[in-house]
């Protein structure tokens, strides 16, 4: 669905009104485009004393043919906090962004490593590590311009496991992820990456792909190199054949509530594939009602289908995974902040959560990786359907004034697929141009 004040406002008399009104004005977002470069222009790079990540990123970005003098204006504005060792020491990150606030292209980019909390040296360290976090988050909702921020905790050790997370959070393949905290932690080897096709020759499953968020997710993983296992209810079987056929994958119709859905599924993708490398949980259903008004049946479907349903399929697929296997379940900033009249889906959706993260120390031993992605406010078809004024609020109330696109949910989500993505699991990122509230 359109988004009609954001093309007024982006128009040559809407940009006059929207300022003089102070009215919310939703920037254009830079997102990829095949054969796009990484940035836009030149890159400016600052460090704390001590650091541990500026010499890797600088590796990085000189492999990927990223300028780094040149600007301003800066396509992106990185800095290395991994050395900050107390309070006293975050002092050299607000002269960094104060000096270069101003200098950030539009739809820049923000990155800032720090180190995890829990593997700091003393509780001085920490404290200020954490402090890290209300930095970025108000970088986030200060610079504009569809400029995103984020901060990137990586563990001892893992310095050099960061290409893959920095080359999505240049790109334009994030541009609708913001005040994110990204943990990247130790992996026993970093496995090289085609970085044009870099799910080429994997299996991957994606529940719910009919349409929507399902289909984007399925149309990236096969632009990417997938074989794209597209799974829906029979009822949506007609629009599942055209999703599979245009990207060339496999269209596979089971309703994943039946009893015998997970080894129905677990024996189809053996026979026909041998194994499933990627399991994407995207499917799921609403049934909003106040619980003083809600059925128990539908509070039962939405916690089966959005919930149980995945903790079975899992069970049946995870025997399929191969070293360097991916599962990422779709959540939602429900589950996160909660969500008037939506007590069953919210529960469901941070069920979602602790299932990604009591699972992760489980599978790491099996070099697999769990991960889920909760989107905000997403222009789809059901979105589409709420009353005017609900939408309009669902749009503005985030630090880019507008709804995603499905395929930002894709975007994130092929990234954490990718092998360059091994240190990542047990992460909750959050697809939602960063909300005001609550999130």
């Amino acid at each position: 669905m359109s988004d009609r004040y954001a093309s007024f406002a982006n128009s040559g008399p809407g940009r006059v009104l929207v300022k003089r009104l102070g009215l919310p004005n939703p920037p254009v977002l830079r997102r990829h485009r095949p054969g796009d470069p990484l940035v836009t222009g030149p890159v400016l790079v600052g460090a704390a004393a001590g650091g541990r990540i500026e010499g890797p990123v600088r590796k990085m970005l000189t492999v990927a043919e990223v300028p780094m003098d040149g600007g301003p204006p800066w396509s992106a504005l990185m800095f290395d906090a991994t050395g900050v060792t107390d309070a006293a020491a975050l002092h050299p990150i607000y002269e960094f962004f104060h000096a270069n606030a101003r200098a950030l292209a539009r739809g820049g980019r923000v990155i800032v490593f720090g180190t995890p909390p829990a593997a700091c040296g003393s509780p001085r360290e920490a404290t200020a590590q954490r402090a890290l976090e209300g930095l970025t988050r108000s970088i986030g909702k200060e610079f504009g311009r569809g400029s995103t921020a984020q901060l990137v905790y990586v563990a001892p050790g893992a310095e050099e496991f960061t290409d893959s997370t920095v080359r999505f959070l240049l790109s334009g393949r994030s541009a609708y992820v913001s005040g994110q905290v990204i943990w990247i932690g130790q992996v026993s080897s970093s496995p090289l990456t085609n970085w044009e096709h870099p799910l080429e020759g994997k299996v991957a499953l994606v529940t719910g792909a009919a349409q929507g968020i399902g289909a984007a997710i399925a149309r990236v993983m096969a632009r990417d190199g997938a074989h794209v296992v597209a799974l829906d209810v029979p009822a949506a079987g007609e629009a599942l054949a055209r999703v599979a056929n245009e990207i060339g994958g496999t269209a596979l119709q089971l309703d994943l509530t039946r009893p015998d859905a997970p080894s129905t599924l677990a024996a189809q993708l053996l026979s026909r594939h041998g194994r499933v490398d990627i399991v994407v949980h995207n499917a799921g259903i609403t049934r909003d009602k106040t619980i003083a008004k809600m059925s128990a049946e539908q509070w039962d479907a939405v916690v089966d289908v959005n919930l149980s349903s995945q903790e079975r399929i899992n069970d049946a697929l995870i025997p399929l995974l191969p070293e360097g296997g991916r599962i990422i379940s779709v959540s939602s900033t429900s589950g996160i902040a909660g969500n008037r009249g939506q007590t069953n889906y919210a529960t469901s959706k941070a069920g979602v959560i602790g299932l990604v993260q009591s699972m992760a120390p489980i599978l790491a031993p099996q070099g697999v990786t769990i991960n889920a992605v909760a989107p905000g406010f997403i222009e789809t078809r059901m979105t589409a359907r709420m009353p005017l004024a609900t939408r309009e609020v669902g749009r503005r109330m985030n630090s880019m004034s507008q709804g995603g696109l499905p395929v930002d949910v894709a975007e994130t989500i092929a990234w954490l697929a990718a092998p360059g993505s091994a240190g990542i699991t047990g992460n909750v990122v959050r697809v939602c141009g960063q909300m005001w509230l609550g999130a």
